[in-house]
């Protein structure tokens, strides 16, 4: 298990279960470095429609596997405790409301 830290500075788990569950999309496998950099320095943080518990982090990336697309982090935050729920490439963030940068 890691533990990174968010664009606010708070830790982020990321277990070796999580981990091992994005690794099987082959996109996903080389992009672990990408993953800790959009949780630290996201483009644009959205509040999860489906579960407003969990925020995702997006990131713009160049050259992936599969073309240029948006790495989504999706991060659950619980009172005390916070960690990664999975992560994907994308062509375009989801609709929602923007915590950062605010509007």
């Amino acid at each position: 298990m890691k533990v990174l830290r968010d664009y606010q500075g708070k830790p982020v788990r990321l277990t070796d279960e999580r981990l091992a569950h994005i690794k099987e999309h082959p996109e996903m496998v080389d992009m672990e470095a990408a993953l800790e950099e959009t949780l630290l320095k996201p483009q644009l943080v959205i509040r999860s429609g489906a579960d407003t518990s969990a925020n995702l982090n997006y990131r713009y990336y160049y050259g992936t596997l599969v073309g240029d697309k948006w790495l989504c982090a999706v991060v659950k935050y619980g009172i005390e405790d916070a960690f990664v729920l999975t992560a994907y490439l994308t062509d375009k963030p989801k609709r929602g409301v923007q915590l950062w940068p605010s509007k």
